[in-house]
């Protein structure tokens, strides 16, 4: 006696499943999240407020840019914001590509190294910052000073005399070990094929590290610069707990001169116009990144 078995039935041609009712709501809630924050920042930065007088009301339509481009302080704040977010690129990608060669070879330790290499990466900022003003940058009790003195030199107070460097060695110190971790990564994928048929055929470590090590990492190297310029343009914290934007404006950046105006001159319209011109560099500048990017991972 034989048994039957109904087929199951083929699935219609052209039937897809529709994921939109289980996207949306996770959608809109996200578009929700991004757009009424910029939409109340653009309206704010079109209007007179003020927190101190609430008698300055009204429509200022571009009065508050206007006010904004021609400020010293913005300008002063672009070029510390252009020469912090450089000057950082520079020192971890060089440093992170020089390091991730390094710890890529096989020596005593290795694992440690790495281990405490990385380490920095995952400090806050506040307690980054905190310790290089009090226990390596004071000129009475930090590291440095107590090495000059050992040297016979004068101690140097570096939030006084070097500013803009002060916190460029800090927000480097930070993002080090992530231009390491990335770039080692991609440093263990290189075919180990490649650098020993180089060796037989005399090329020496600099001609090996130039054209075949180097070339390897430069997509990884083009992730490190785009990951790390959108969080520079915004760096704050090393700024805040170090040197509050001075001496003067000497390290104020676009991020800080938005929190002086809003939160310490109470100015509420000229903060947010500050904002919209920081949303707009910020997004020009991932624009261009992403599109290098994109060019590098399509070859």
């Amino acid at each position: 006696m034989s048994t039957l078995t109904t087929p199951a039935p083929a699935p219609a041609k052209g039937r897809r499943f529709n994921g939109l009712p289980f996207l949306g709501p996770s959608v809109t809630v996200l578009l929700i999240w991004m757009i009424v924050p910029l939409v109340m920042t653009v309206w704010f930065s079109l209007q007179r407020y003020n927190l101190l007088d609430p008698t300055v009301t009204g429509f200022a339509g571009i009065d508050n840019y206007e006010f904004l481009v021609t400020d010293p302080d913005f300008w002063a704040s672009l070029t510390n914001t252009l020469l912090l977010v450089g000057s950082v690129l520079v020192i971890t990608v060089v440093g992170g590509t020089l390091l991730a060669v390094l710890f890529d070879q096989p020596f005593p330790g290795r694992n440690v190294a790495r281990l405490f290499a990385i380490a920095p990466f995952f400090v806050m900022p506040t307690v980054a910052a905190l310790i290089w003003k009090n226990l390596m940058m004071h000129p009475i009790y930090g590291v440095f000073g107590a090495v000059a003195r050992a040297l016979g030199l004068p101690a140097i107070d570096w939030f006084a005399e070097y500013p803009l460097l002060s916190v460029i060695l800090i927000v480097s110190w930070e993002w080090l070990p992530f231009a390491l971790l990335i770039l080692l990564t991609a440093v263990q994928s290189l075919d180990r094929e490649q650098l020993e048929a180089a060796r037989m055929d005399g090329a020496g470590a600099l001609a090996q590290f130039f054209y075949i090590v180097l070339p390897h990492l430069s997509r990884a190297i083009s992730v490190v610069v785009m990951i790390e310029t959108i969080f520079l343009l915004t760096v704050f914290a090393e700024i805040y707990v170090t040197t509050a934007g001075g001496p003067g404006n000497a390290t104020t950046n676009l991020a800080f001169l938005i929190y002086a105006r809003a939160l310490l001159q109470y100015d509420v319209g000229g903060a947010s116009a500050g904002g919209v011109v920081a949303i707009v560099l910020a997004n020009i500048v991932a624009f261009f990144l992403v599109r290098t990017i994109a060019r590098r991972l399509e070859v």
